[in-house]
């Protein structure tokens, strides 16, 4: 298989929830059935399959969007829980490594932090503040979100609350704005696996597997979710959930959110601050290619037997 002629992940559809079905491979693709019906699904150009309860999948069709570089999620009821994940798109580490990098030096770990804020922003950030006085600024921008979404759709709030123990109990706005942000969170999780870097490395958030997935979605709340949210609730609460996850694939694609996602992570991780390493074989090319062996002194070839010549050296 020709892994050059898969579309990049930024071409991609946005997402796709399914429960309480059935997904097997059909052709070189794979199709969903429940009991309505059958719908194939063109894997090739999904970004992420998000597996709700009720939910059986064979092996053929796993096999089937791991060959297309399709992220497989395996979530909770309305997608606002993570269990597990499948494999992204890339075979090659260079990302991770160079993520690595700059979440372990403090200097550029700031400075990959600075950057993330500062694109929440529309004036440039005073570069004299702390961090404290930039995350209250944040604050203040979010607060201000909310209370302007709520003026413009005349939905009431109250602040962002909810029971994790008793979904149902909880009040429809935060209802809506926790499985807008769940969506938000898978798409933020697919492009950064697709893309090779980790999840669990972030630079704001820390201590999670999920840490890095919350610092990107952190950039596009105020715009897409939260806004959306207050949208959806204006027009009714009824199959809430259900209409926001749609609204939120239509808002996805109308702003080429995936696109976004992979031009800000590499804005974010700005290159020049990590070191570029050598050049590599193109693993995603050939997945089963060695990797290269660490020495102090830089890489070395992997994949054969490092054994001196004429028997065991002097």
């Amino acid at each position: 298989m020709d892994l050059h002629i898969l579309p990049k992940v930024r071409d991609s559809w946005s997402y796709l929830y399914v429960e309480h079905a059935r997904i097997e491979q059909e052709a070189k693709a794979i199709a969903i059935h429940d009991a309505v019906g059958m719908v194939p699904v063109p894997c090739a150009s999904l970004g992420i399959l998000m597996l709700g309860p009720g939910t059986s999948i064979s092996h053929a069709a796993i096999r089937a969007l791991a060959e297309n570089g399709c992220l497989v999620l395996w979530t909770g009821e309305e997608g606002v829980r993570f269990y597990a994940q499948g494999l992204g798109e890339t075979r090659s580490a260079r990302n991770l490594m160079r993520q690595a990098r700059l979440w372990a030096d403090p200097a550029l770990r700031l400075r990959v932090v600075f950057r993330m804020y500062q694109m929440r922003f529309s004036e440039p950030l005073p570069p004299d503040l702390t961090l404290q006085q930039i995350r209250g600024m944040e604050g203040a921008r979010v607060r201000d979100a909310y209370a302007r979404a709520s003026r413009e759709t005349g939905v009431p709030w109250r602040g962002r609350s909810f029971q994790r123990r008793n979904w149902s109990a909880t009040d429809p706005i935060n209802r809506a704005l926790s499985c807008a942000n769940s969506c938000l969170y898978g798409i933020c999780h697919a492009a950064i696996v697709s893309l090779g870097y980790s999840p669990g490395l972030g630079f704001i958030h820390t201590g999670k597997m999920l840490s890095f997935v919350y610092d990107i979605a952190d950039l596009y709340k105020a715009t897409v979710t939260i806004p959306l949210a207050f949208r959806v609730v204006a027009e009714g609460t009824h199959d809430l959930e259900g209409r926001v996850r749609r609204a939120c694939r239509d808002a996805f694609v109308a702003h080429r959110l995936l696109g976004t996602i992979a031009t800000d992570i590499e804005h974010v991780l700005d290159i020049s601050d990590a070191d570029g390493g050598a050049d590599e074989p193109d693993f995603d090319e050939d997945a089963a290619y060695p990797g290269g062996l660490w020495d102090p002194s830089g890489a070395v070839a992997g994949g054969v037997n490092h054994a001196p010549e004429g028997g065991e050296e002097e």
